[in-house]
Order: C-alpha cells, then structure tokens, then sequence
C-alpha cells in the first residue's frame, strides 16, 4: 500500500532487446520446425503411395487387369504431383527473407530429386517386369498366316548356334538393365533416408531453440524468482 493509501502498482520488469531478439527467433524457429514437419508428412504420403503401387503391380502381375492397372497409375501419379507441388511450397517459404533459411530449402531439394529418379526408376523397372526376359516371353501369332488348315508360324526358325547366341545376348541386355534401375532405386532410397535423417536433426535443433528462447523470457520476467541462490 503506498502512503497515499492507493494500491502500490507491481513492478514488472520490461522486455530486454535481448529477450525481444530471442522471441522473435524463436517464433521462426517454430514456424521453421512446423515447415519440416509438413515435409515429413508428405514423404508419409509418399511412402504409402510406393506401397499402393508396390501391392497394384503385384496384383497385376499375377492375375492381370490392365484397366484397374492403368487406373492406379493414374491414380498414384496424380498423388506424387500434389506430394512434389506440396514440397515446392515448402521450399518456396524457407527461402523467404523471413525465414532465410536457405540451407533447408537446397536440403529438400536434394530429396526432390532423389524422390524423381527413384520414381522414373520405378517405372522402369515395373515397365521390365511387364515385358519379361526375351527368352520368355509369350509369342503373338496374330501376324502368322494359314495354309491349307494349317498354322504357319512366323515364329518358328531354325534352332542354330548364332540364334542362341541372339537370344542369350538379348536375356543379358534384359538382366543388365533390370539390375541397374533396382541399384538405382537403391542408392536413391538411401540418399533419400540420409536428407530425411538431417532433416530429423534440424527438427529437434529447431524445437531446442524455440523451448530455449522461451525459458530465456519467462528468467527475464521473473529474475527474482528464478534465480539459483
């Protein structure tokens, strides 16, 4: 009570530069933190769209149905283009001035075009698969022609050391080129799983920061009440 009789008003102390500085970083900090996070939920996205893909083709391969086949393409391909025009944004956003954050947004760009090449691969891959080796593969007789009741196959030729030759030649082009897209599709994966580990990292440096920033204000606010004696 003050001598006049009125209430004595509390002493607060005011906001520090330093303590406006921290708020101010850490605020951007959460916004950042939040940013990352939506990425993580997009490459979610992404995940379960390579398992759709993984399971349709698997489907496909063993009791057919080109329809439904190309319609799940259709279907996972407009996903994968919101999923990459989701991350643009993100990228778009840390490389404001606001945010500055440049190092993030190059980051998510290395995963952009990992995701790109292990999709391309992918397809590739599905595209082999389809076709089958050389060797096996079903002969079409619509371009065969008939004599006298009988099938003349087109197909048909004499079995010689040069034609084996052909054949085992064409299975190892097969073989060759199956291989590398699924190392490909490999070494993408890994490239992709090292970003998203970094980009785990800057999350936790980023919410430290924010939880840090805050307890630098409240220790400002209530110095006396904080201190350590």
């Amino acid at each position: 009570m003050a001598s006049n009789g009125e209430p004595m008003a509390e002493d607060h102390p005011e906001p520090t530069a330093a303590s406006a500085e921290a708020s101010g970083e850490g605020r951007n900090a959460a916004k950042v933190a939040g940013l990352l996070r939506g990425f993580l939920a997009v490459q979610q996205r992404r995940a379960e769209a390579y398992s759709k893909l993984r399971r349709g083709f698997s489907e496909y391969m063993t009791n057919g149905g080109e329809l439904a086949y190309q319609q799940l393409c259709g279907n996972i391909t407009a996903e994968f283009n919101d999923c990459s025009k989701q991350v643009l944004e993100i990228i778009s956003i840390l490389s404001m001035p606001e945010f500055c954050r440049g190092d993030l947004a190059d980051l998510l760009k290395g995963v952009q075009a990992h995701e790109k090449e292990k999709l391309h691969l992918t397809a590739k891959i599905q595209v082999l698969k389809k076709a089958g080796r050389p060797s096996e593969r079903l002969v079409n007789h619509e371009h065969c022609r008939s004599h006298m009741a009988q099938h003349v196959c087109v197909h048909v030729k004499e079995i010689t050391e040069a034609a084996g030759t052909e054949d085992a030649e064409a299975d190892a082009e097969y073989d060759g080129a199956l291989k590398e897209a699924i190392q490909g599709v490999q070494e993408a994966v890994t490239s992709i799983n090292e970003h998203m580990e970094e980009v785990r990292y800057e999350i936790d440096a980023l919410e430290a920061e924010t939880v840090g920033s805050k307890w630098t204000e409240v220790q400002e606010a209530f110095p006396d009440t904080l201190s350590i004696k």
